[in-house]
């Protein structure tokens, strides 16, 4: 088995999911999760099938964000991902409902920051075994930035 990382280049202005799915309906339902939960979001939807013809199924509502998702699985090379670029939106406004649809398997990140994909290779095949989001922590918060965290969550909405 050889261990290897993938950089995962994100479109400006947008988040990523990355996650393990293992059924092809997976881009329809996907699609149908973002689009009924945060209908202004501009998204990209790829799933890699591990069997059959083996294809990246494609949806959204956005072309070069699709694009961007096919690039993204075709870097990484496994099989059952997915991968959703999301515009106008945030992953913690769509993650509980992916959770919660029967073909997916887990999440490994959703995320804005820096990211690569931890990937290992055998002789089947290639497989996600984690990934390395953003950098390592520089510190501890102080008062001054526990009162900064709070005033931006109020800020946009997501405090009273």
């Amino acid at each position: 088995m050889e261990l290897s990382t993938v950089r995962v280049e994100i479109p400006e202005g947008c988040n990523v999911i990355l996650g393990q799915t293992h059924f092809i309906k997976t881009a329809e339902d996907l699609y149908e999760i973002i689009a009924t939960t945060v209908p202004q979001a501009k998204f990209g939807v790829a799933f890699t099938e591990a069997s059959g013809p083996c294809l990246i199924r494609t949806e959204g509502n956005d072309d070069g964000l699709i694009a961007a998702c096919v690039k993204t699985l075709t870097d990484i090379g496994a099989g059952h991902v997915f991968c959703i670029y999301l515009r106008n939106a945030f992953p913690v406004n769509v993650l509980t409902p992916i959770k919660n649809c029967p073909e997916v398997c887990r999440i490994f990140c959703a995320t804005a920051n820096p990211l690569e994909v931890v990937v290992a290779s055998t002789k089947q095949g290639r497989g996600i075994m984690g990934v390395v989001d953003g950098e390592p922590p520089k510190g501890v918060e102080t008062p001054k930035d526990k009162a900064e965290r709070k005033a931006f969550l109020r800020k946009i909405g997501y405090k009273l």
